[in-house]
C-alpha cells in the first residue's frame, strides 16, 4: 500500500491534489474531538461577527463558531459516506459474486432485482422517506438508508468481471478439485475485484454526501446534527445572504467543494492506476 501511495505521488498529479484535499478534510474532522464548543448549543459566542484571527470562518446568527461547528460537520459527512459505502458494497458483492458466477435462472433473478434498483427515482423516494421519519433518523439510519439504493451500478460492473474470471483456468481448476461455490467466489474470485470495489467506494461516497447535502438544505434530515448540509440550510434559515452573513454560506461550500474535490480526483486516480495499461503509460513500470 505504501509502495503504492508513493507512484501515485510521485507520478501523479491529480493524486497529489487529492492526497492534499483530502488529508485537509480530515485534519478539519479529527479537530472536532479537541473544539472548545459544543455543537448542539447556542450563543456560545458573539452573533455575526465576520472572520478573523479569532473566528476563521466568522461566527454566525445562532451564536456558534462556524469553523468549530464545520469541523463536525465534515465529520459527520464523512461517517455518513462511510456507512452508505460499506452497507452497499456489502451487496452490491453478495450480488455481483453470485449472479456472475452461479448464471442461470440465479443470474435472472438478480439482474432482474439489480436493474429494478438502477430505474428507481432515488433522489424523490430518499425526500419521501426523510420527510416520514423527518428528525428521527440519525446519520447511522440515513446511511444505511442510502446504502439500500447505492448498489446496483456497481453489482454490475462486478458481475461483468466475474463473468470473466469464471472462465478462466484457476477458476476450472479449483471446481475440478471439489472446491466450493462459496470458497471459489470469496477466495479465488474477491480478491480480484477488490480494487473495483474500491474503486466505487469512493465514487459512492461522492454520491452518498451529495445526496445529504441535498436533503441537508431542504431541512429533511435531522437538521440539529451538524453536516454539510444542515449547515446550508441553518444559513438559509436565517436568510444569511440577505443579512450580509455571507461568510456562514461560504464556508459549507468551501469545504464543500474541497471534499468532493479530492474524493473525484482521488476516484479518476485510482482508476487510472487499476487499469495496467494506463498505469504502465504514466509510471513506467
Amino acid at each position: 500500500m505504501l509502495k503504492v501511495i508513493r507512484d501515485l505521488l510521485r507520478y501523479d498529479g491529480r493524486f497529489r491534489f487529492a492526497f492534499v484535499f483530502l488529508l485537509a478534510t480530515l485534519i478539519m474532522s479529527a479537530m472536532s474531538y479537541v473544539s472548545p464548543h459544543d455543537p448542539g448549543r447556542t450563543f456560545q459566542v458573539p452573533l455575526d461577527r465576520a472572520p478573523s484571527f479569532q473566528y476563521p470562518f466568522g461566527t454566525n446568527s445562532r451564536g456558534q463558531d462556524v469553523f468549530w461547528w464545520m469541523t463536525f460537520a465534515v465529520r459527520n459527512s464523512l461517517y455518513l459516506g462511510l456507512i452508505t459505502a460499506a452497507v452497499s458494497r456489502v451487496i452490491a458483492i453478495f450480488v455481483g459474486l453470485t449472479a456472475g458466477y452461479r448464471g442461470g435462472y440465479v443470474d435472472r433473478v438478480l439482474m432482474s432485482v439489480n436493474d429494478s434498483f438502477v430505474v428507481m427515482p432515488v433522489l424523490p423516494l430518499l425526500i419521501l422517506m426523510s420527510f416520514l421519519f423527518r428528525g428521527r433518523l440519525g446519520l447511522t439510519g440515513l446511511g444505511f438508508l442510502m446504502g439500500l439504493f447505492g448498489w446496483p451500478w456497481d453489482a454490475r460492473l462486478i458481475r461483468s468481471q466475474v463473468l470473466s474470471l469464471k472462465e478462466r483456468s484457476f477458476t476450472r481448476t479449483a471446481q475440478y478439485c471439489g472446491a466450493k461455490d462459496f470458497h471459489i467466489t470469496i477466495f479465488e474470485h474477491l480478491p480480484f475485484v477488490l480494487p473495483i470495489v474500491f474503486a466505487t467506494t469512493i465514487n459512492n461516497m461522492i454520491w452518498s454526501i451529495g445526496m445529504e447535502v441535498t436533503l441537508g438544505v431542504l431541512g429533511l434530515s435531522n437538521v440539529t446534527l451538524p453536516t454539510v448540509g444542515t449547515t446550508i440550510y441553518w444559513a438559509n434559515a436565517h436568510q444569511a445572504m440577505v443579512a450580509g452573513i455571507w461568510w456562514w454560506l461560504m464556508a459549507p461550500v468551501l469545504v464543500a467543494v474541497v471534499m468532493f474535490l479530492g474524493l473525484y480526483l482521488l476516484s479518476q486516480s485510482v482508476n487510472e492506476y487499476i487499469d495496467p495499461r494506463t498505469r504502465l503509460r504514466r509510471i513506467g513500470g
